[in-house]
């Protein structure tokens, strides 16, 4: 009996160590702190990136508007080998065989001027990349608002499934003790069906507090851009809400300063900048153009089949004796053949390219624009609309930041004091439901009752979550509003 004992204790014993030891080897959740989810966010962010490659371009954009202002230089080159009848410009003649021909250039030209056409267009792009550089400011924003609101709804989706599931396990304890009751009498059977049916209803509304956290969570790791599989919690910031305060009374003063930071507004000036440039830059193009050029180049010209020298005959009479000959003597003709260099063959490469073909073209090219379809006088009309289309956008987003602040403002002061009511209201339905309870259970007080405090003391566990989340994240908004959010903030 003792040995059996032994072994069963043995057998527990090992069984519980098992267990825990896959407990202990089970992957355990990383912790996401919202400064994680916004440095996450600002490496991943997929607009945000693309906002900051597009500076990129505008930089090297401004660079190249600037640099244009310069002469443009080229070095051109030419070789070539004709099979047939050509000129020869080295020898000023028409041959008929193959030749060689080489030339090289360099080319300058610079724009004196074109109705200030270069100026515009630098202080176009100048303005265009202070643009892109608010707009990539404003895009990091977006994105930590973005991610403040969902971190928020996780936090208040977990806080809301702990509130489900701390009513559920209460109900279920409340459950058991009807059940004991009604089995020795002391309570009607309806009692334990309406308490089983408030159970299974707190228990539904548990599933779907973790329902939504799911989904919520699934939003926010699309965000982030981080891998789907892998777990994680949130933890909620250390913030002092009672730290958070703003004065509603300096709304106009956070709405002047909202114009200085607000990267939206600030691109939108920017922008109309950028068009009232481009559309002067367009109507320089319909204004005379005056260029300065010049060309130092030279040739080589290499006719095939031509010998290095050529013979020469000179005929000479000479006295011989000719005994046939009446005198005695007879004339004969002597040829004597000289060979000297060819007079028709090229000269050499050394000295045809370096020195005897070698010529220089400068001078100045004046450009009036008479008639083209009116496609310069289209391009600037263009460019005036798109101006104008500024001038209404940086309108709007001023006004727009107005109301963005006041609405920020006023929902801080409600948030506020939704958070008091919350902490009365909570504090109410808290001892309502420990009287109504302890009145159930003494039989003194009716199901219908009990359900309506409980019912009424979870709507205050979320009323209360609800506000102390908002109000938490609250600096967000109003800075996100007024423009002053930064992600060293949430250091």
């Amino acid at each position: 009996m003792n040995m059996r004992k032994q072994l069963l204790t043995w057998m527990l014993s090992a069984s519980v160590i098992i267990v825990s030891a896959q407990e202990h080897a089970q992957p355990q959740p990383k912790v996401l702190t919202f400064d994680d989810a916004v440095t996450i966010a600002l490496q991943n962010g997929l607009l945000f990136n693309q906002q900051k490659n597009n500076l990129q371009y505008n930089q090297i954009q401004k660079v190249q508007s600037v640099v244009a202002v310069g002469p443009t230089i080229s070095a051109t080159g030419t070789g070539s080998q004709i099979n047939g009848n050509s000129f020869n410009p080295n020898t000023g003649t028409v041959i008929n065989g193959v030749r060689d021909n080489i030339t090289g250039s360099f080319n300058a030209n610079i724009n004196l001027f074109s109705g200030f056409n270069r100026i515009d267009s630098i202080k176009q792009y100048y303005n265009q990349l202070d643009a892109q550089a608010y707009y990539v400011n404003r895009t990091s924003q977006d994105l930590i608002n973005t991610v403040g609101t969902q971190y928020l709804q996780v936090m208040l989706d977990v806080e809301l499934m702990k509130i489900a599931k701390e009513n559920f396990d209460a109900l279920d304890k409340q459950l058991k003790q009807v059940k004991e009751q009604v089995n020795l009498g002391a309570r009607s059977p309806v009692d334990e069906y309406n308490q089983d049916a408030l159970t299974k209803a707190a228990e539904l509304r548990f599933v779907q507090a973790e329902i939504t956290l799911n989904n919520d969570k699934t939003l926010l790791t699309q965000t982030l851009l981080i891998d789907p599989f892998e777990q994680y919690d949130v933890e909620k910031p250390k913030w002092d809400i009672n730290t958070i305060d703003y004065d509603v009374n300096k709304i106009e003063e956070l709405a002047d300063k909202a114009k200085q930071f607000r990267g939206d507004y600030l691109r939108a000036v920017k922008t109309e900048a950028t068009y009232k440039y481009s559309a002067a830059a367009a109507k320089g193009f319909m204004m005379p153009t005056l260029y300065a050029f010049g060309t130092y180049g030279s040739a080589y010209n290499n006719q095939h089949g031509v010998p290095d020298s050529v013979s020469h005959g000179q005929t000479t009479q000479i006295i011989v004796n000719d005994p046939s000959a009446a005198s005695g003597y007879s004339i004969q003709n002597q040829t004597t053949y000289t060979t000297v260099s060819n007079p028709e063959k090229p000269r050499p490469f050394s000295e045809q390219f370096r020195a005897n073909n070698v010529f220089k073209q400068y001078g100045l090219q004046l450009n009036i624009p008479i008639f083209n379809g009116l496609q310069n006088r289209t391009n600037y009309v263009q460019q005036k609309v798109l101006y104008e289309n500024a001038i209404l956008n940086r309108k709007n987003v001023e006004y727009q930041i107005k109301n963005d602040v006041i609405r920020a403002l006023r929902n801080y002061m409600g948030v506020r004091k939704s958070y008091t009511v919350s902490l009365d209201q909570y504090r109410a339905a808290e001892l309502a439901l420990q009287l109504e309870t302890e009145r159930y259970n003494l039989g003194v007080s009716s199901f219908v009752d009990f359900a309506n405090a409980n019912r009424v003391f979870v709507q205050a566990q979320t009323d209360r979550a609800q506000a102390e989340y908002r109000l938490m994240f609250q600096k967000v908004l109003v800075d996100y509003a007024v423009g002053t959010l930064k992600p060293e903030d949430f250091k």
